[in-house]
């Protein structure tokens, strides 16, 4: 029994002042898990509010200002473009509520101006993958269900939403889960004939077999990521699922993603980096016939913009997706 205790005890991974997961199951979260609420934020004017799609699945969505603009002058409501938000944290850290997405996906609503649906998906290891991808997809739709306009359960999508520039984002294990949308979305219908315009894939969390430059910078990186990957998908073949490697042998093919439009961005000292760019290029190479542009800010590594969302790269990098998005 001792024993028994005792690899009980045994961590099977750990990210330092993050996570900690136990041979057991007890997981030990140490950052980012604590939910703001939401709220109008009186910088930008952009405004928040929270709807539960399931048992299992909510979202926050974020309005900003220009949606009522026109309205209060009299005129016809103004539509935005959407973008479906997934955030990262490695598929097992972090709530879509916590006060590092809030504050930027305020600013991200504000510097778009679109309305932003950041998903709330159950986290591994207490609910390996696929778990996340589906209740993703199960938002997704949810989202895509208001396309029909007035009447739909959710006014900020039905009224002040242009469902022809829809889209779909996120950073890290958060582009990754965008990635695998934008594919299901080929093979599955969305609600009213809604279909994906663009997708914006920051920093993604993609890995293969064998050492990219990128991750020769940091090694040990490296390895965390790969480790966490089966942490978090136990039932994984490994890093060239084509879970986490869209471009493996037996991966279903680029050429299926639904999408127009595809915008990969980079850091350069992202450990990660040469995956996202391994991916533009296979987009290209694939036969898929929409377009993909590719943004690298300078000095920077993985996830930078969540650290400071005003410094000059995120500003960039923020620009580039506004852009994107209401094109």
């Amino acid at each position: 029994m001792a024993d028994s205790g005792a690899s009980d005890d045994e961590v099977l991974f750990e990210m330092a002042q993050f996570i900690r997961v136990y041979k057991s199951g007890r997981v030990e979260r140490y950052f980012g898990s604590d939910p703001v609420p939401a709220s109008t934020d009186a910088a930008t004017g952009v405004a928040s509010k929270d709807r539960a799609i399931s048992p299992d699945v909510a979202v926050r969505l974020y309005l900003p200002p220009a949606a009522k603009e026109t309205e209060d002058d009299g005129g016809s409501r103004t539509k935005l473009p959407i973008l479906v938000y997934f955030h990262g944290g490695g598929f097992c850290l972090h709530t879509a509520f916590n006060f590092v997405f809030h504050a930027y996906l305020t600013s991200l609503a504000a510097r778009t101006r679109a309305i932003v649906v950041s998903v709330e998906y159950r986290l591994a290891p207490e609910h390996p993958l696929p778990a996340a991808y589906d209740d993703s997809w199960q938002a997704l739709r949810w989202v895509a269900s208001h396309a029909a306009g007035s009447g739909g359960e959710e006014p900020w999508l039905a009224d002040h939403g242009d469902f022809s520039r829809l889209s779909v984002g996120g950073e890290s294990a958060g582009a990754n889960v965008a990635h695998h949308m934008a594919m299901r979305a080929g093979t599955e219908s969305l609600p009213h004939g809604a279909r994906i315009s663009s997708a914006v894939i920051v920093h993604p969390y993609f890995l293969g077999a064998g050492r990219v430059a990128s991750e020769e910078t940091d090694p040990a990186m490296a390895q965390s990521v790969a480790t966490m990957w089966c942490v978090v998908c136990p039932g994984t073949t490994g890093v060239d699922d084509p879970w986490v490697n869209p471009l493996a042998a037996g991966a279903p093919g680029l050429q299926g993603l639904a999408c127009a439009r595809v915008l990969v961005c980079l850091a350069e000292k992202d450990v990660v980096r040469d995956r996202g760019r391994a991916y533009a290029e296979g987009l290209g190479a694939s036969g898929w016939a929409g377009e993909v542009e590719v943004l690298e800010v300078a000095g920077q590594g993985h996830c930078f913009h969540l650290v400071d969302f005003a410094c000059a790269g995120a500003v960039a990098q923020d620009d580039a997706i506004a852009r994107f998005v209401n094109l």
